[in-house]
């Protein structure tokens, strides 16, 4: 997203390391929809760490129940569900965007 920032207009991560994508956090201008299990303690914190660097739109959802490969009954279908709804409105109100 950040590399090619026409051809992405919106972004979703889940379960993911965006922590590791570094000082190209501040140049994606795509909103972003972090997606994470309340069990990952670890993996949530580096995601809200990394939150913290993005200038775009973004949010984050926490399934609760969930652990890092969402392996849990329904967590995977939350995250899903989640990550639909983010596209369909991103698709409908591009310029908004999510929470800051």
């Amino acid at each position: 997203a950040a590399e090619r920032p026409e051809r992405a207009a919106a972004v979703v991560s889940r379960g993911g390391r965006p922590d590791l994508a570094g000082g190209a956090l501040n140049r994606v201008r795509a909103p972003v929809l972090l997606i994470v299990g309340g069990d990952d303690h670890e993996v949530l914190r580096l995601n809200q760490q990394a939150a913290a660097m993005l200038v775009a739109p973004h949010e984050i959802h926490v399934v609760p129940g969930a652990s890092h490969l969402f392996e849990e009954p329904g967590t995977l279908e939350e995250a899903a569900e989640v990550a639909r709804d983010w596209f369909a409105r991103m698709a409908r109100h591009p310029a908004r965007g999510g929470k800051r």
